[in-house]
């Protein structure tokens, strides 16, 4: 499922596709939002932004398009009389004269009405997203010293949307390492310079990911690496995915465990119990 970052970026293709001008086609593969397809049609998309791993579409006169992309859903971008050539399905269709973006395979999509953004279930229940605003460290710390979150362990509590939002699989190994934290760590267990280095490597790790298209490795690091002729998955992460490889930093190896049903990556000599 793509992760925060992923979305942050859609998110800006999506504008730079269809926000210029017009829509001259809105389509719905859902009836019931098909009905609606009208209202939409001839207005301009003013914003489109994320909240975690959801993508908004703003519309001039008020109204949102809520997607998710889920573990299969994928946007697509071409001319307004071509369709890519795919066996997914279409879900989604916003047309301009020049261009059209278009989502396949998505299952979470609505209407929402103007106005009723904060009603929405999943906009209501998410945490802070540092991308969509651009919280400094400062105020990431704050909202991970809140007394809700102080007992649970970081390994579950990082993959919680109401905590994080858009924090995902990749992004909880990365973040973790970066601060030198075991996942059973729990925010009442840090002291105040191990606080401020979580909220440091989550602000770190979502913006690096946003710029390198999902590369949370040290920069110069992945630059050497890559001038030696390695490839991008084994580059590409700190921890994640790299079971049994050495840290880039120590001469341990990277263990694998899982946590919350997902596979979590670390480094035992970083991130001791």
């Amino acid at each position: 499922m793509p992760e925060g970052p992923e979305m942050y970026r859609m998110a800006q293709k999506v504008a730079e596709t269809v926000a210029a001008a017009p829509l001259t086609e809105v389509w719905f593969a859902y009836p019931h939002l098909q009905a609606r397809a009208a209202e939409l049609a001839g207005q301009r998309v003013c914003r489109v932004r994320t909240q975690g791993k959801a993508l908004l579409i703003e519309f001039e006169q008020g109204h949102t398009i809520y997607t998710h992309n889920q573990l299969y859903g994928r946007w697509m971008f071409s001319a307004p009389d071509r369709r890519p050539d795919t066996r997914r399905q279409l879900r989604l269709a916003l047309s301009t004269l020049q261009r059209s973006a278009l989502l396949y395979s998505a299952s979470q999509i609505d209407l929402i009405e103007p106005g009723r953004l904060a009603d929405h279930p999943f906009l209501r229940r998410a945490g802070l997203d540092v991308l969509s605003t651009s919280a400094d460290p400062a105020a990431i710390e704050e909202w991970i010293a809140q007394p809700r979150f102080a007992r649970r362990r970081l390994g579950h509590l990082l993959l919680d949307q109401s905590f994080l939002a858009g924090v995902g699989n990749y992004l909880r190994s990365e973040i973790l390492y970066l601060a030198r934290l075991h996942p059973d760590t729990r925010p009442v267990d840090l002291g105040g310079d191990q606080r401020r280095a979580l909220a440091t490597a989550v602000s770190d790790l979502m913006w690096r990911s946003v710029e390198t298209g999902g590369i949370t490795n040290d920069a110069a690091r992945v630059a050497a690496l890559r001038k030696a002729g390695w490839r991008r998955r084994d580059y590409r992460h700190f921890v994640f995915g790299r079971a049994g490889q050495s840290c880039f930093e120590c001469d341990r190896a990277v263990a694998k465990i899982v946590v919350a049903g997902r596979r979590l990556y670390l480094c035992p000599g970083h991130q001791a119990h």
